[in-house]
């Protein structure tokens, strides 16, 4: 079978990267890639591009398209399936298709009206196992209490929930009695009771990434061009890989390639990346490669948890939003 590869690989448009935390919904995607499987089952090429942007059908024209897809219609036949998105933020798919004689992924890429500036045609990659739960026993990344900004099952409590590597993540950030996450007026990231705290290694492991230098935002200011800040990731075991983000500048003690323990000092909690305040994000995925991450769902063992002021002891718990939660 040939590697198809697109045609027109990668338009770079003024479109401003959206959130860590923003999810970014399948439905978009899918309503494009399916009219485009639909005019390419009924050889209706022109109709391939209605969802191209103008830059997108300036270089490709259909004189130059149109070649390729009969090509591909010749050698793998009609789509018989496409399965769902595995969704790559900011604003990119990729679609698993079932042609008749081949199996190929279909990467899209759209701007911000939904409109096509990048596709391409790959080899299939088979997906990485997501292990139903994970083995490795997680303790929470930090000392004393701390409140679950984002965390749960479902959009309403978690943000993250609709990017597929960050489907189970958390923000944890410090509030006082009265909910507030800081002191004076919090126009300083000292001001926030969260910052410069230590992040500790949720379970042994071997890091396998740091990202380093990225300075602290200003409160209420993001940084969407370096999402997760400074960071750190750790292979626990194949397959269940802990991702932490938004690091103080300068305050990551590890590197690649080290062991790390159970507890152990990974640097401290700041405002870098894509954060508008001093918390720690933490999920855990299926593979050390952040954007090819699925996530799986975390349960800490051994967790203080106070709900709706009634505090509880939890050997094996998954935090929720609104949950105030310290290792026991």
């Amino acid at each position: 079978m040939k590697a198809y590869k697109t045609f027109c690989l990668f338009f770079v448009v003024s479109v401003l990267a959206r959130s860590v935390y923003a999810a970014e919904p399948a439905d978009r995607f899918q309503k494009v890639a399916d009219r485009m499987v639909k005019a390419y089952n009924k050889k209706d090429y022109p109709g391939m591009c209605q969802d191209f942007a103008k830059l997108m059908s300036d270089a490709l024209p259909l004189e130059k398209s149109t070649p390729f897809f009969k090509q591909l219609m010749s050698d793998c036949g009609k789509i018989t399936k496409l399965d769902g998105p595995k969704i790559i933020p900011p604003d990119q798919a990729i679609f698993p298709a079932h042609f008749e004689r081949a199996t190929l992924d279909i990467k899209i890429v759209l701007d911000n009206q939904d409109k096509i500036i990048g596709l391409w045609f790959l080899p299939h990659t088979p997906d990485i196992p997501v292990p139903e739960k994970h083995e490795t026993k997680l303790r929470l990344p930090f000392e004393g209490d701390w409140s679950v900004y984002w965390g749960g099952d479902i959009e309403e409590v978690n943000a993250h929930h609709n990017t597929q590597n960050q489907r189970y993540a958390f923000d944890f950030l410090i509030a006082d009695d009265q909910g507030k996450t800081y002191n004076s007026d919090g126009m300083q990231n000292k001001d926030y009771y969260a910052f410069g705290l230590e992040v500790l290694a949720p379970a042994d492991g071997e890091v396998t990434e740091v990202i380093q230098g990225v300075r602290d935002n200003t409160p209420r200011s993001m940084n969407p061009y370096s999402a997760l800040g400074n960071a750190v990731v750790i292979k626990h075991k194949e397959n269940e890989v802990s991702v932490l983000g938004h690091f103080k500048q300068g305050s990551i003690l590890v590197k690649p390639g080290k062991k790390v323990k159970k507890g152990q000092v990974l640097g401290l909690c700041g405002n870098s990346g894509n954060s508008s305040e001093p918390h720690i994000h933490y999920h855990l995925q299926n593979t050390p490669i952040i954007q090819d991450g699925m996530g799986i769902k975390v349960f800490f063992d051994n967790v203080a948890v106070i709900k709706e002021g009634i505090k509880t002891t939890q050997k094996h718990y998954s935090p929720i939003k609104s949950d105030i939660v310290s290792p026991k």
